[in-house]
């Protein structure tokens, strides 16, 4: 059953939107440079208004180690998503769950990933100088090469009008979608929010 992420979440208003619509999980960015950027005290308040079912993710670009337990622990995260040139034994010395993020740009980019003994890859699209969130659409044809190493969350370009599609094509593990759905950075459109989910909820088979 492929799950449904929504990432830069920096508002109540916005978690309880996707909550309600039926999200499997909220991402919070940890990273300064985004503009979907949220301090770890409006993170914490968030996640703990949420039910016990949806998972909280935290979203991080070559941060320190320490700083990422400190924030995971204070929050509540239950997971770590990882954008940056983290190794595999950064991954492995968190001691929690990782999401290892992987910008596509060719096959060759797979070759690492036998290293990484984390939950799952997160698949995005490559753009140089930017670690995630670009709203650039993947190439499907080339994330379904990896499935076979790991299970895949599938980011990068998603929106209503495709998630469908990208599901049943690849049966991912899970979807991962931040610009798609927003009117502005770090502002979602609630109505795109809930054609998101509907959308991807459609194509899930049951």
């Amino acid at each position: 059953m492929t799950r449904i992420k929504i990432c830069g979440i920096t508002n109540r208003d916005d978690a309880m939107a996707a909550v309600e619509a039926g999200a499997d999980a909220l991402g919070f960015v940890f990273y300064a440079k985004s503009p979907r950027a949220i301090s770890s005290k409006a993170a914490e308040a968030i996640i703990a208004e949420c039910p016990p079912f949806v998972t909280s993710v935290g979203v991080f670009v070559d941060e320190d180690l320490e700083m990422v337990r400190k924030i995971m622990n204070e929050c509540g995260l239950r997971a770590a998503q990882l954008h940056g040139d983290e190794t595999a034994d950064y991954c492995n010395a968190l001691g929690c769950s990782v999401i290892k993020a992987i910008r596509v740009h060719d096959c060759t980019d797979f070759n690492t990933m036998g290293a990484y003994q984390v939950a799952a890859f997160l698949l995005d699209t490559y753009v140089s100088g930017m670690p995630g969130g670009t709203g650039v659409s993947i190439d499907l044809e080339l994330a379904g090469k990896a499935k076979r190493l790991r299970p895949i969350i599938l980011a990068g370009g998603l929106t209503p009008e495709n998630v469908g599609e990208a599901i049943r094509r690849l049966r991912p593990y899970g979807v991962d979608v931040s610009s798609g759905v927003e009117i502005s950075p770090g502002k979602k459109d609630h109505v795109k929010l809930r054609a998101f989910i509907t959308a991807a909820k459609a194509a899930i088979p049951s």
